[in-house]
């Protein structure tokens, strides 16, 4: 029986730049960064959820980096994470 889902993948071009991007502007916590095979494996948590985030473009999916993201953030102020970064 499903429980939850581990993870959400966020297709990046700069995996770097996400990473500094959702831990320090968005509070995520890397959780693995390895490599796996030529790739770079990076799972972030998002604190109190059980749903984590993964950096990572597979290949031949590079069409979806900044495109329609089927999903929604919840947060307690949507404009404090936004008024850090501008």
């Amino acid at each position: 029986m499903l429980r939850r889902i581990n993870y959400v993948g966020i297709p990046t071009s700069d995996q770097e730049r996400a990473l500094i991007f959702w831990t320090e502007t968005m509070g995520c916590i890397v959780t693995t960064d390895r490599l796996v095979g030529d790739k770079r494996w990076i799972e972030l948590a998002i604190p109190g959820a059980q749903t984590g985030l993964l950096l990572l473009t597979p290949d031949g999916q590079e069409d979806r980096i900044g495109t329609f993201f089927n999903g929604s953030f919840g947060c307690d102020d949507v404009k404090s994470p936004y008024l850090r970064t501008a």
